[in-house]
């Protein structure tokens, strides 16, 4: 770019390609402003559309060639036509990564967005919530969260909620790998009727770090029987997963109900005198699956009574939870028949609503098929 003559005066050297440029721009400054622009652009597009050179004879060179070393001379910086050819190499090899990566960022923004605006459409409830107690404010703030989880990554329905009497009640539920769908469950409970569903939980629950106050505010209980009574006997819902994380851990795509001979939460529906509404979330299994069938992580749970066992999933399938018809309170039926009923209410909700084997691909189809309106 700069040459020194023998005399020492610093001079600048333009290439040929610049210079006839220059030469160009010198020749338009007689016309007026507008006009000047006009032919400029008018040049540069005309040898762009064409592919012209910059120059003629043994000094022509391409247009695009030309433009880079003009850049060069401006900007004071040397091959930058490397540079560039490095950017674009990058740019090749990089694309499929960046349009994998995208989309899933966008749809990320998307759903923190809708979310948002989940619980701004809430807002007053949420003020008027805060200003009677802490805690039910808490309660309230994480329904929201947990129902426009549900309704956005699920598109979670509940069918049958009319079926919850204004009283006391013991719901009985088929327990998922991961129990999400009861999570959005009592969400919908605590929103729509202003109830906190009590649930029992396994006592490996109440072992895990940090979770004692989530288990406080939502009222979660590993037992024993008495305290189960006495919670419905004040009037308040009481959920039980017979099955449990055994259920959760074992049972997989076939739905198979894992309940052994347990029957005390029967013994406490009937030393409460409440019904017992069963209840059923299809398509449970696709979201979230358990690899917990396997021999290793069988002993493993008999010999511990740990959930050792990886899961995976997080899919976002359609989640439908059903309430079947309450099974009334009879003082005549005994724990056994109770809990035999109550089963088989469980499993006629699963033969009507669920798809056997389950499958992830039509489990996501089914978020855009319709069924009857929701509660």
């Amino acid at each position: 770019m700069f040459m020194h003559p023998p005399h020492g005066i610093r001079v600048y050297v333009l290439k040929p390609e610049t210079r006839y440029l220059c030469n160009f721009w010198v020749e338009i400054q007689t016309y007026g402003n507008e006009e000047r622009d006009r032919i400029w652009n008018s040049h540069l597009k005309r040898m762009l559309d064409n592919n012209q050179t910059c120059a003629v004879g043994p000094d022509s060179v391409p247009y695009m060639t030309c433009v880079v070393h003009l850049l060069e001379e401006w900007l004071g910086v040397e091959q930058l036509e490397d540079y560039l050819n490095f950017a674009s190499h990058l740019l090749w090899v990089f694309t499929p990564l960046i349009l994998l990566i995208l989309p899933y960022f966008t749809i990320f923004l998307l759903y923190l967005t809708i979310i948002f605006l989940h619980i701004y459409k809430r807002k007053n409830v949420l003020k008027e919530a805060y200003s009677h107690n802490l805690w039910d404010g808490a309660r309230k703030t994480v329904a929201t969260l947990w129902d426009g989880h549900a309704a956005v990554w699920h598109g979670y329905e509940v069918h049958g909620m009319e079926k919850i009497p204004e009283g006391p009640a013991l719901i009985i539920f088929y327990h998922g790998a991961i129990p999400i769908d009861f999570y959005y469950f009592m969400a919908k409970i605590f929103i729509h009727k202003g109830r906190t569903c009590r649930v029992v939980a396994d006592h490996f629950v109440f072992k895990i770090p940090g979770f004692s106050l989530l288990l406080d505010v939502f009222c979660a209980l590993h037992g024993p029987r008495e305290k189960c009574v006495d919670i419905l006997r004040s009037g308040h819902l009481l959920a039980i997963s017979p099955g449990g994380v055994r259920e959760a851990l074992l049972s997989d795509e076939t739905y198979n109900i894992i309940w052994g001979n347990r029957k005390g939460f029967a013994q406490v529906a009937i030393d409460a005198k409440v019904p017992i509404i069963p209840m059923f979330t299809q398509n449970i299994r696709e979201g979230f699956r358990s690899l917990g069938g396997t021999r290793l992580f069988k002993w493993l749970y008999e010999k511990f009574r740990y959930p050792f066992a990886p899961m995976y999933g997080g899919f976002p399938v359609k989640l439908r939870t059903y309430l079947g018809d309450p099974i009334p309170y009879d003082p005549k039926i005994t724990a056994e028949e109770l809990a035999e009923k109550t089963k088989n209410a469980v499993q006629a909700l699963i033969d009507k609503h669920q798809r056997i084997p389950g499958n992830i691909r039509s489990a996501l189809l089914d978020r855009f098929h319709k069924e009857q309106q929701a509660d």
